[in-house]
This record gives C-alpha cells, structure tokens and sequence, in this order.
C-alpha cells in the first residue's frame, strides 16, 4: 500500500490529517512534476492509500474516487472547496495554494500541471 502524507511535516500535516479524519478533507492536490521527479505513478481510482502522520505512522486508510491532472488555471471550484481548508472562493484557493508552493521552492504558473486527488476515508489503518 502506498502512502499520502499531506501538506509539509509539523503543524500542516497534523491539521490536514485532522481533517480528513472529521470527514471534512476529501481533497488534495500535488504538482505533477513532483511524481515525475520521484518517478511514482499517479494514484487510480479504487487505490487505496495509507495517511500518514509526521512520524510516518499510518494514521487512517483512504479510497482515491478521482484522478485528474489539470493545469493551475484550470482547477475546478468543486475540487478546490472539496480540500475542505476553509478557502471562500476558488481565487482564495488559488492565492494560497501559490504561496505554499512558492514558499517550498517550486513556484507555480497558469500552465503548472497539476494532480487533483479526492478520496475517502475507508477506515482506520490497515495492515501495510
């Protein structure tokens, strides 16, 4: 089983794994150049993914429902507000989301390819 570790190690993860586990989260998003530098594949609907936390335990279990690589510009409200992070408008999202990339050294641009996940918690961890 392979893993999702959301957001960056410290206060961030521990709040988005929060809310995935309050059923608020049913959605990230990552740059597809970082699958292609780590030489992963994409996820697949029906995949199931270990949640893990900042010591890499597996916090939950989720289901990826979709799968979708658009570009920045083109990232759908529906996907944006399904991050459950409190965004009011998809500018909001888009704004934020621009920040935390570029903060992290990998600045975005309207034609940044982009991989749109939603997903389910299916449960507590599962054997790994």
């Amino acid at each position: 089983m392979r893993a999702l570790e959301l957001g960056t190690v410290g206060e961030m993860r521990t709040r988005l794994n929060s809310l995935v586990l309050a059923g608020g989260k049913r959605a990230t998003t990552g740059l597809l150049a970082e699958y292609r530098a780590e030489t992963e594949g994409l996820e697949f609907v029906g995949e199931t993914l270990a949640l893990l936390d900042n010591a890499s335990d597996q916090v939950a279990t989720v289901e990826i429902t979709a799968v979708e690589v658009v570009p920045f510009a083109r990232v759908s409200w529906a996907h944006a507000s399904a991050e459950g992070e409190g965004d009011a408008s998809l500018e909001e999202w888009r704004a934020g989301h621009s920040r935390f990339w570029a903060s992290v050294g990998t600045p975005v641009e309207e034609d940044t390819l982009l991989v749109c996940l939603s997903f389910r918690l299916v449960g507590p961890p599962l054997p790994l």
